[in-house]
């Protein structure tokens, strides 16, 4: 009786040995799952979280397009309305005084008439007629030096754009669409025409 006694305690011993073991590899087992659990978890809220992170990334690049965009628009803008600013300043300058130009005419032509149909036989007004061709002269000279150019298209071809044909003469002499006379001379000023010069214009007999 007293020799099994020990072998009971031994095999007692070896089961609760054995229960350990099974105990601590389910544990391990468990503890295992759990980790993978946890990295599995940890990997898809990274995953998650990158997406995120490459849609907003996505989102500012198209925002930062389009401000790139709005702001070549507006430079292109603002590069049109100040080139518009400059010729608009230009052509201020240029035609200033068309206005004031166009009112010096009828005088130039007064001048003209008056040198035109003086009596310059006679001796007794030939002072007056003098005075009278440096005045014209000396408005000639003021109002070139602001560009202001007389059209006296006289002998030259008939040009619509700067000529009003007021009559048409068969002639022999020249060819035809020639001016032969003029009876009022035109002005441009900076090129752009003030006047029309009033001509005769030969055509074909």
């Amino acid at each position: 009786m007293s020799d099994q006694e020990p072998n009971v305690e031994q095999e007692n011993q070896d089961v609760t040995g054995t229960e350990q073991s099974a105990t601590s590899q389910q544990e391990t087992q468990e503890q295992a799952a759990e980790n993978t659990e946890q990295v599995s978890s940890e990997e898809v809220d990274a995953i998650e979280h990158i997406a995120r992170l490459e849609a907003e990334l996505a989102d500012a690049k198209a925002a930062i397009e389009g401000q790139k965009e709005s702001v070549v628009r507006a430079a292109a803008e603002v590069d049109n309305i100040r080139r518009r600013a400059a010729q608009d300043v230009e052509k201020a300058h240029k035609f200033a005084l068309e206005k004031f130009a166009n009112e010096l005419l009828p005088v130039i032509d007064n001048l003209e008439r008056a040198v035109e149909f003086s009596d310059k036989e006679n001796e007794a007004i030939k002072p007056v007629i003098e005075g009278v061709e440096l005045t014209h002269k000396a408005f000639i000279d003021a109002i070139a030096k602001f560009n202001v150019e007389v059209v006296n298209p006289q002998g030259e071809k008939f040009n619509a754009e700067f000529h009003q044909a007021m009559s048409m003469q068969p002639s022999e002499e020249v060819e035809p669409n020639t001016v032969i006379a003029v009876m009022q001379k035109g002005y441009t000023l900076n090129g752009r025409l003030l006047r029309p010069a009033m001509v005769m214009v030969s055509k074909a007999p």
